[in-house]
C-alpha cells in the first residue's frame, strides 16, 4: 500500500507566499524568498551530493561509463522500502543493512563489465555505455514487474515534520540529507586520501603499470572501488525515498543531475562533488522560485556548459 506523504514545497515557504505581483518569473521577488531559496537550495544540494558520490568514484576515478548509476540508486530505494514496509525498520538503518548486498552486487556488475567489454580494448567505453544502459533498463522493468508503476514511500519520525523559522519551514528530511551527505563526503575523502587502497583507487585510472610494479592488481582495485561506489547507494537510496516518494522511472530524472554534478566538480573530487551539488541546488531552487518548475531541470546542463567553457577540467579538477 502506498503511504500518503506531505506535499512537496521545494522552496520551503508557507503556502500562499508567492512572488510579488503574481507568479510570473519576470517580476521581482522579496529578499525573504531569496533567503528561503538559498537555505533550501543548500539542503537540496547536499542531497544531490549524496546521490552523486558513488558516480564520482565509478565515473570520475575509474573511467567507467556508469549510466546505470541512477537505476542502482532507485533499486536501493526499493530495498529500503521493503525493509521499512515489512519490518518497520528506520529508512537510514535499512540503507545500512542493504549496503553489504549492494557492495557484492557492485563487484559482480563490474566483473561482468570488465570480462565483457573493458578487457577487449579501447572501444570499451562506447560499448560499455550500451551495457550499462541495458542494465538500467532491465532494473527498471524488474521493478515495474515487482512493484508496479505506483509511487512508494517510507515512514519515519522525521518525515513530514519541519523546523519553523519565521515564515520559513525547513523540512527535517532535508536536514537529514544534509547531515548524511556531509558525513559520507568526509568518510570517502578520508578513505581515498589516508589508506593505501584509497590512494590506489585514485591512481588506477592514471597509471596501471605503476600499480602493477607496486604489487597491486589494477582490476581487483577497480572491482573493489566499484563495489564501494555501489555500496554507498544504500544510504543514498534511503535519502532518496526519505526526501520524496519513488517510482520505477525516477532514475531518468537523476541521470542528468548526477553526471552534471560529477563533471562540473572535477572528475573524482569528493569535496568538489559536495560543493558543485550545493551550487546546483541553490541555482535550481532560485530558478524554480523565479520561473517555475519547468525551467529547473535545464539549469544543471546550463551550469555544466558554463563551467566547462571556463574550466574544462571542472571546478576542482587538476589541469592535465
Amino acid at each position: 500500500m502506498i503511504r500518503a506523504t506531505e506535499s512537496d514545497n521545494p522552496a520551503g515557504r508557507e503556502p500562499g507566499k508567492r512572488l510579488k505581483g503574481g507568479s510570473r518569473g519576470s517580476q521581482l521577488f522579496s529578499m525573504d524568498l531569496l533567503l528561503d531559496a538559498v537555505v533550501i537550495g543548500v539542503l537540496l544540494g547536499c542531497f544531490y551530493a549524496a546521490v552523486s558520490l558513488g558516480l564520482s568514484i565509478s565515473f570520475g576515478l575509474l573511467d567507467v561509463p556508469h549510466l546505470a548509476h541512477p537505476a542502482f540508486l532507485v533499486m536501493a530505494s526499493y530495498g529500503v522500502f521493503l525493509l521499512n514496509d515489512r519490518y518497520d525498520i528506520d529508512p537510514l538503518l535499512a540503507g545500512l543493512l542493504i549496503t553489504p548486498l549492494l557492495f557484492v552486487f557492485g563487484i559482480a556488475a563490474y566483473r561482468l563489465y570488465y570480462e565483457t567489454f573493458e578487457k577487449r580494448g579501447s572501444d570499451a567505453g562506447v560499448r560499455g555505455i550500451a551495457f550499462f544502459f541495458g542494465i538500467a533498463f532491465i532494473i527498471e522493468v524488474l521493478i515495474i514487474l515487482q512493484f508496479g508503476v505506483d509511487q512508494r514511500s517510507v515512514t519515519a519520525s522525521y518525515i513530514g515534520k519541519a523546523w519553523r523559522i519565521g515564515d520559513m519551514r525547513i523540512p527535517f528530511r532535508l536536514v537529514v540529507a544534509f547531515v548524511v551527505a556531509v558525513a559520507l563526503t568526509t568518510l570517502l575523502t578520508l578513505y581515498l586520501s589516508r589508506t593505501f587502497m584509497g590512494r590506489a583507487i585514485r591512481a588506477v585510472a592514471q597509471d596501471q603499470e605503476a600499480l602493477r610494479l607496486m604489487g597491486a592488481n589494477p582490476i581487483r582495485i577497480k572491482q573493489w572501488a566499484f563495489g564501494i561506489a555501489t555500496a554507498v547507494l544504500g544510504i543514498a537510496g534511503a535519502l532518496l525515498i526519505i526526501v520524496a516518494p519513488v517510482d520505477a522511472t525516477l532514475d531518468r530524472a537523476y541521470i542528468g543531475r548526477t553526471f552534471c554534478i560529477v563533471v562540473m566538480a572535477g572528475l573524482g573530487s569528493m569535496t568538489g562533488t559536495l560543493i558543485a551539488a550545493i551550487i546546483l541546488g541553490v541555482a535550481e531552487t532560485i530558478v524554480l522560485t523565479l520561473f517555475g518548475a519547468s525551467w529547473a531541470p535545464a539549469i544543471s546542463f546550463a551550469m555544466l556548459l558554463g563551467v566547462l567553457a571556463v574550466r574544462p577540467q571542472g571546478l576542482f579538477g587538476r589541469r592535465s
